[in-house]
């Protein structure tokens, strides 16, 4: 996995102090005198939320995964389901895929 584009995952409190540190960057080195602990910063910032965009991205694969599983257990289901429990069987498998559906578009939204 870690071989794919980094993706970041930045708190609301992290943007807003990274953006502050940035502009004061800006600042510092329009005046050439740019203090590295601003740097410092900012890099500890983006390891940060790179590390928990690599987390939400591990944890996004399980999650399709598992959805994957439950669709092929509940397609399994209905077509072993006796002809009492068939309506059942079908009801679960709709509710899998649909779960899986969910899964997949956020997947999609976040990259993947």
């Amino acid at each position: 996995m870690r071989g794919e584009t980094a993706m970041r995952s930045y708190t609301p409190a992290e943007r807003r102090r990274r953006a502050w540190l940035v502009v004061r960057g800006v600042k510092q080195s329009a005046a050439d005198a740019v203090n590295p602990r601003i740097e410092a910063e900012i890099s500890r910032i983006d390891a940060r939320a790179e590390e928990r965009g690599w987390r939400e991205t591990d944890a996004m694969h399980d999650q399709l995964d598992k959805a994957k599983d439950q669709v092929a257990a509940a397609r399994t289901a209905e077509r072993t389901a006796t002809r009492d429990g068939k309506n059942a069987a079908r009801q679960a498998r709709r509710d899998a895929e649909a779960t899986l559906r969910r899964t997949e578009q956020a997947a999609r939204r976040i990259g993947l």
